[in-house]
């Protein structure tokens, strides 16, 4: 009947509308989240090794608040070997030192010895005029609390005694006219053993030597070798700058002497430098 005809194509929409809702629904396409980076342990390992590294660059190049910075990051992973740790922190000592700083540049040498027992300076670190005596004050002071702990008896000492581990003392604080003093004195007033009177007299020849006294230096040396003709330095006393040739001309002469040999050849004893010119 013509009078329905214009009902098809509404009906033709209707049943598109009906189809396309029962068509099944297209979700949107889910965007990946970038997968964050796995912190293994070596990866800080890694870290603190180059941070170490550009920390003792930075030192070198005398940029000492930058070095700080990254010395102590380094250690902060917790992860370096022993050695390189009492590495960081010899080096941080040495900045706190440098800065004026001595008391966490002595807490900072504290925790070197602690990390290894047998931690050091070179002769030349050692005798450094900034840090060298802050060094040696803290191993004499942790080298007394080691012998406390291991029970060694702290009875009073002798006078002569007593003036020696004084002379000592100054000796690591770095005042070479006081300890020099002191050693003698111990020495005048009479000390028991043998390897007493050979500490004293070997720290009066450094003190001298220290001073630019050589010949005096080398004739102290001379008298360790009348005491114990066995008499030798440690390797880090041996390659100190100061003594060196000194006592290796005072050892050849004195077993010249034993031996009724000639000594052989050796370069003159260093004179002390000139005084600078006013003007």
């Amino acid at each position: 009947m013509p009078t329905h005809a214009p009902l098809r194509p509404l009906a033709a929409v209707a049943l598109a509308a009906i189809v396309a809702a029962c068509a099944p629904v297209t979700p949107p396409p889910v965007q990946q989240q970038p997968v964050a980076p796995q912190i293994t342990e070596e990866t800080l390992r890694a870290r603190a090794r180059e941070q170490l590294a550009t920390g003792l660059k930075q030192y070198d190049g005398g940029e000492y608040d930058a070095a700080l910075r990254s010395l102590t990051a380094s250690l902060d992973h917790g992860l370096l070997p022993k050695m390189d740790q009492s590495v960081a922190r010899k080096h941080i000592a040495f900045i706190h030192c440098l800065s004026g700083r001595e008391a966490p540049c002595r807490d900072e040498f504290r925790k070197a010895f602690e990390i290894d027992r047998a931690f050091s300076l070179s002769p030349a670190e050692d005798g450094h005029p900034i840090w060298g005596p802050v060094y040696r004050s803290v191993r004499t002071q942790l080298i007394a609390e080691r012998e406390a702990a291991q029970g060694k008896p702290t009875a009073p000492l002798a006078k002569a005694e007593q003036l020696l581990a004084d002379g000592l003392l100054k000796y690591e604080a770095g005042d070479f006219t006081e300890s020099q003093r002191l050693l003698e004195a111990s020495l005048k007033e009479g000390l028991k053993s043998q390897a007493d009177q050979v500490r004293a007299m070997k720290h009066v020849a450094f003190c001298l030597c220290l001073a630019g006294k050589y010949p005096a230096c080398r004739a102290q040396f001379l008298k360790i070798f009348e005491v114990d003709a066995n008499f030798d330095l440690t390797p880090a006393e041996a390659g100190h700058p100061n003594w060196t040739k000194t006592f290796a001309g005072a050892r050849a002469q004195a077993q010249a002497k034993r031996t009724g040999t000639p000594p052989p050849a050796t370069a003159p004893t260093p004179a002390p430098p000139p005084a600078a010119k006013k003007g």
